[in-house]
């Protein structure tokens, strides 16, 4: 299946969110190797999170990491203006910056320590701009779990899509969220009233 996206970027600066997540109600869901999901409210995420076919809920994902008692969650992020980053190691709250929703899923087929580890290796590894899922040298956001289940758990592999904009085959989020390969641990949302809910 093909879908057709147009894209249009609109350089504006970004302001600070004016809701957060607090890290509290999440932290108590995360074990080592969850896949974390979130949405926010900049262009890219509308974008990314329209591109799913089933579950339009999330746009981004990051990999938790606990290591010698300190979390962390590992993931791959790039900017339109400058076109710099990639896979980084950053906070729980860093992460949650500018998410409105927030998803927790766990891989049941590997242990999260694999996963975690192997997520490690791919830091410092620039955003791949041309979404090129055949070449690990650079790493867009879904494609690093893509690459991580390729050395964990072969025989699993995450569902594709082809878009048209830019003839190539992407991993859409609704591929974690919606596979029976994942069980949803947790999810949350922030709702008009500046409150957060939990589902």
């Amino acid at each position: 299946m093909s879908i057709a996206i147009g894209i249009v970027y609109i350089f504006t600066p970004r302001k600070p969110a004016d809701i957060v997540i607090d890290s509290s109600y999440v932290l108590p869901h995360l074990k080592d190797g969850d896949i974390i999901l979130r949405k926010g409210d900049a262009a890219w995420s509308v974008i990314f999170g329209d591109v799913s076919l089933t579950d339009k809920r999330f746009s981004h994902l990051g990999i938790v990491r606990i290591y010698d008692g300190y979390l962390s969650i590992i993931n791959s992020v790039g900017y339109l203006a400058n076109r710099e980053r990639g896979v980084e190691e950053v906070t729980l709250d860093n992460f949650l910056q500018p998410a409105k929703n927030i998803g927790v899923f766990r891989f049941k087929y590997a242990d999260g320590s694999l996963i975690s580890d192997n997520a490690v290796k791919y830091i410092g590894r620039p955003f791949d701009w041309s979404f090129d899922i055949t070449d690990d040298s650079r790493i867009y956001c879904t494609e690093l779990l893509h690459a991580v289940l390729e050395s964990t758990a072969p025989e699993y592999r995450l569902t594709t899509l082809f878009v048209d904009g830019i003839n190539k085959e992407i991993i859409p989020l609704d591929s974690i969220s919606a596979s029976d390969w994942f069980d949803e641990i947790f999810y949350i949302e922030t709702d008009s009233n500046s409150k957060e809910k939990e589902k």
